[in-house]
């Protein structure tokens, strides 16, 4: 019965012009996956409250108009972006067990999703330079970010966002789908959706792995250079207090870069060798991976950087 039931679903989705996905929650814990959905709101709850008081306050202290917290401010913008884009399909399945999802719907969340993890790298990069440029270059900080090169740079990253996640998505809309329906996600990913064709995908192969070297490939070298740089600028001051205190300004972008980075590092390594790892161990470190960057952001700046600390405080002091 269960063999006729999946066959008539292929079919479906074989014959459908509209082929539909079943998203997964906590895979062997469906009976009691609700429970999951409390973490997984807190989770939640923090990402939105904290990366909401960071941009708030920013937006309205003056003396946080600086260009180091204009790209923290891109940063929270992104990971809110990243929060919203999962946070409706992943509550969907783990309360009401509502797997069902189009092929157009996983598009759009894919556009987003993936959009705002090309964009938080993009914001990394920027504020990797802007640690370089105040460490290495202080005397022209302010004549190099202007608030017009910050706002050219902010749209450069939506610019290559757009024209490298548009090709990609328009590329599903060719392929025909005939094999189980199952993803392996409580949200669509674009790797996860492509595995499931039954045509030809290597355009849509070579279209990620450019997007990726354009991205990834390109931002990761972009960082660790920069901090190269700085490291050894900070090793040509004499004073043990002095570089200990120039270093410090750093601490908070690398939480940042050390967050983003290990846990997508991590989750590729598990789905390149650790097949034989229960599926439960993929599906939670995918959302681990999406999940801990917002949440640990607003808590990193908030208690490694004095000003944004002191500006929350007095903020909650008001309420």
């Amino acid at each position: 019965m269960l063999q006729l039931q999946n066959n008539r679903a292929i079919l479906n989705n074989l014959t459908s012009p509209f082929p539909t996905f079943l998203l997964t929650g906590v895979p062997g814990l469906e009976s009691v996956q609700a429970w999951f959905s409390i973490p997984f709101c807190c989770l939640y709850a923090i990402a939105l409250l904290g990366n909401s008081m960071i941009l708030y306050v920013i937006i309205t202290q003056k003396s946080l108009h600086e260009p180091m917290y204009y790209f923290l401010s891109m940063l929270s913008a992104t990971d809110l972006g990243l929060t919203v884009s999962t946070m409706s399909t992943t509550l969907s399945v783990l309360w009401f067990n509502a797997s069902k999802i189009s092929l157009d719907m996983c598009i759009i969340q894919m556009f987003f999703l993936h959009g705002f993890t090309f964009m938080e790298t993009g914001v990394l990069v920027a504020m990797a330079f802007d640690r370089y440029v105040a460490i290495c270059n202080p005397l022209r900080y302010t004549t190099i970010l202007t608030n017009f090169r910050i706002i050219q740079m902010g749209f450069l990253m939506i610019i290559r966002t757009v024209v490298i996640i548009v090709p990609l998505l328009l590329l599903l809309k060719r392929l025909s789908f005939c094999r189980a329906n199952a993803l392996s996600h409580s949200y669509c990913y674009h790797p996860d959706v492509i595995k499931l064709a039954c045509s030809d995908t290597r355009a849509n192969s070579i279209c990620g792995l450019i997007g990726l070297i354009l991205t990834t490939g390109i931002d990761t070298p972009c960082i660790i250079l920069s901090y190269f740089m700085i490291i050894r600028s900070v090793l040509g001051i004499a004073s043990p207090e002095e570089r200990h205190k120039v270093f410090s300004t750093c601490v908070s972008h690398i939480g940042a870069v050390a967050i983003f980075y290990i846990p997508m590092a991590s989750l590729s390594l598990v789905h390149r060798y650790g097949r034989s790892a229960p599926r439960m161990v993929h599906s939670m470190m995918a959302n681990i991976y999406l999940l801990l960057p917002p949440v640990l952001n607003p808590i990193i700046y908030s208690v490694k950087t004095k000003q944004i600390r002191k500006a929350v405080l007095s903020l909650l002091m008001t309420k």
